[in-house]
């Protein structure tokens, strides 16, 4: 088949960019299964010098044929400005008929917006992959609601078949209109062949100066106000006065919320005992989820995280709130769901610390779920036959 993926961004951070990964993966998965694959994206966060014929033409990567157009702006901030880039527009109407299948990703972008128009033109059926981007919250609410009554309705129900990661945000799709018939539930995955050779746990708590006896609890990802983290800060300080050695290592990119976090961690006195060390990557990322005791997500909202599946195949166990889409997998087998309250978090994330045996269950329950069921053969093997279904006969 030939296949178009159409994401608004693809220069973004790892630590920073989840659907980048996950169009950029299942795009290198497609590939080897024979697929002819090309992304559709924009230069927003490409910060290399490159003259506009180089810019605005095919490259190759893994593969696939990268097409990347010019953005207004060049820039994606904090509360994901619609990237505009109006030059794809001739190129959509010249070649979109050439391919089989679209895969669209993200939900209220400029890109959708065109590549709808063209494909319902020239009859070619598309999926569109949210990424959790279907609920009105945070920033530019009005601007949203005006997105969905001129566009995002309409691209909603034109759509062949829409891909939601989790039961939770199948029921999104659901509230906002979709036929159920069109709903198709696939987990993201992880790159399991990262995984394989996994570095010794002592030799890296004595390179992160942990004792013998010393806690460490990790969160990693994006930090920003909806991850809970000010809700995770005040648990670790009530936890200082019953484990008085541990420490809390926050890792990843400032996503606008650094400065506020930083003084609650003042407020609190506990400066000494939480660290920030920005984003960490390949085998610096690896070693952060073995050394840790315990991985944390405390997000007030997360349709899915792949860094929950890195740490389980890492095995370390986990604890996150209930309002994580991925809760229902890892629930008992790889590690705890707590509501979204501050006593359940700190008590769970005592019981973990305190019980060496429910460490090692959790920690090997989680190698065995993500090995399991979320490998990228798997999903790609489910994403593969949603497109088989939909192909243009």
């Amino acid at each position: 088949m030939k296949i178009l993926q159409v994401i608004p961004y693809l220069r973004i951070s790892w630590a920073g960019g989840l659907p980048v990964r996950i169009v950029y993966e299942l795009s290198k998965a497609l590939v080897k299964r024979g697929h002819e694959v090309t992304i559709y994206t924009t230069d927003a966060f490409d910060k290399t010098s490159k003259s506009e014929s180089q810019r605005e033409s095919y490259r190759l990567e893994d593969g696939i044929a990268i097409r990347e157009f010019k953005s207004l702006g060049n820039r994606l901030g904090t509360t994901h400005h619609v990237i505009v880039s109006p030059t794809m527009i001739s190129l959509v109407a010249k070649e979109l008929r050439k391919f089989d299948i679209i895969h669209l990703h993200e939900y209220r972008t400029f890109q959708n917006i065109v590549i709808r128009y063209y494909a319902k033109k020239e009859h070619i059926p598309y999926v569109l992959q949210a990424h959790g981007s279907l609920p009105i919250m945070g920033s530019k609410q009005s601007m949203k609601k005006i997105y969905d009554v001129f566009w995002g309705y309409k691209l909603l129900k034109e759509a062949t078949k829409v891909i939601a990661v989790t039961p939770a945000e199948a029921q999104q799709y659901k509230d906002i209109g979709v036929s159920e018939n069109k709903i198709e539930i696939i987990p993201l995955a992880i790159d399991l062949t990262e995984f394989e050779k996994l570095p010794e746990k002592g030799e890296l708590r004595r390179m992160y100066n942990l004792k013998e006896n010393q806690s460490m609890i990790l969160y990693l990802g994006r930090i920003n106000e909806i991850k809970g983290l000010d809700l995770l800060v005040k648990v670790f300080a009530e936890l200082l006065t019953r484990i008085s050695d541990a420490k809390l290592v926050i890792v990843g990119p400032d996503d606008g919320y650094l400065p506020a976090l930083k003084k609650l961690v003042k407020e609190l006195k506990v400066e000494k005992r939480v660290f920030f060390t920005g984003p960490l990557y390949g085998e610096d990322k690896i070693n952060a989820y073995i050394v840790a005791d315990v991985y944390v997500l405390p997000s007030f909202y997360e349709i899915f995280s792949v860094t929950v599946l890195e740490a389980c195949a890492c095995g370390t166990p986990v604890i996150v709130t209930d309002r994580c889409g991925i809760a229902d997998f890892i629930v008992g087998k790889a590690g705890l769901v707590v509501e979204y309250d501050k006593d359940q978090l700190r008590d769970a994330i005592f019981r973990v610390l305190n019980d060496e045996e429910l460490r090692k269950r959790f920690g090997a329950g989680g190698k065995k779920l993500v090995r399991a069921e979320f490998g990228w053969d798997k999903v790609v093997t489910k994403v593969e036959q949603v497109y088989l279904n939909m192909k243009r006969t």
